[in-house]
């Protein structure tokens, strides 16, 4: 090989290894009812955002129902399969990886966790409809060139009831898609899957209770996490996976870290300053470790003039002061 060859090859290899040390700063990119447009991308790229999570919905009537209803003509658009679609296309054009996670939406928001059936013929039942809804989004995710597919979320009694049935599922599809796998387990879930092995990523919704303070430090923020850090790095290192947070984030409102996972309508005092000092603590804490993937931060709206602001208390970061600490932490090079 000549001395030209020999440089391209080191570029190629240096270039190579710069990439893979780059960190996961994504996005929870919600479903809407409409259409994706480039002002609404343009948002996600100006936060320095280079992953974008997109969620399609699947919907369950109730916690026993083992029927998964989806990409029906009544969902909003952006939770459909050609919802997704468009959505995908727009992220890539602004060179914006995605993760497809498809996500089940059980009616009045119970969790689904808990989601667990009564009888033999009823898991069965779950397990085909389960199975049409996530091979029909793997068949997408190859189809549209999709970095990291998702194959469940928070899915706890599913996955612990039925360990033959994830591993065959797995198996599909890889014969469908060729690219990343993950699955999103619950904070005090991710210990009880058994189908590590067999993906790419540990995923992790990182809902960690870290301080019953009304509004904690970062430095106290950073000592609470360290209790949850340690089992982290421990799976990371048994399993020989990175470990990628599918979800994380936190509500702009009193002891916002206290149990992060609450999703309520509370009248909590907003407190923005709790929100950011909780971001940057999650940030500095876990993106300059060599196991750790990245993360999606829980969420992020398609119409950003009008998502959140300095009277909300909902998670996302959007017209808040978190949306520029997160800005000014995906710039960094970790």
């Amino acid at each position: 090989m000549n001395k030209i060859g020999v440089l391209l090859l080191f570029c190629i290899q240096i270039s190579c290894s710069s990439q893979e040390k780059n960190k996961i700063n994504g996005v929870s990119f919600v479903s809407s009812r409409i259409e994706v447009a480039q002002e609404h991308i343009q948002e996600v790229v100006d936060l320095n955002a280079n992953h974008a999570a997109v969620m399609p919905f699947g919907f369950i009537r109730d916690l026993a129902s083992p029927k998964v209803k989806f990409n029906t003509d009544k969902q909003w658009f952006g939770e459909t399969k050609s919802g997704a679609k468009q959505y995908i296309e727009m992220l890539h054009k602004n060179n914006i990886a995605v993760m497809l996670k498809p996500q089940i939406w059980i009616w009045r928001g119970e969790f689904t966790g808990n989601l667990k059936m009564n009888s033999e013929a009823e898991w069965l039942t779950l397990e085909q409809s389960y199975s049409d809804f996530i091979l029909t989004y793997a068949e997408l995710a190859q189809e549209a060139k999709v970095e990291i597919l998702c194959i469940g979320t928070e899915l706890e009694q599913f996955v612990v009831n039925r360990p033959e049935y994830w591993m065959a599922l797995i198996l599909k599809i890889k014969e469908r898609y060729k690219g990343k796998l993950t699955y999103a387990a619950n904070w005090d879930e991710y210990k009880k899957v058994h189908f590590w092995n067999t993906l790419d990523y540990i995923g992790v919704d990182a809902y960690f209770p870290l301080s019953e303070d009304k509004s904690p430090s970062v430095e106290a923020l950073k000592t609470g996490w360290q209790k949850w850090k340690t089992g982290l790095a421990e799976i990371a290192s048994k399993e020989d996976k990175p470990i990628l947070f599918t979800e994380y984030g936190y509500r702009s409102m009193d002891y916002t870290a206290k149990k992060p996972w609450l999703v309520d309508r509370n009248d909590e005092n907003v407190n923005l300053e709790a929100q950011v000092n909780a971001t940057e603590a999650i940030i500095q804490e876990f993106w300059s470790e060599d196991w750790f993937a990245g993360g999606y931060v829980w969420k992020w709206f398609i119409d950003h003039k009008q998502s959140g602001g300095g009277t909300d208390n909902r998670f996302t970061p959007q017209n808040k002061p978190a949306q520029e600490t997160l800005r000014k932490l995906y710039k960094i090079n970790y």
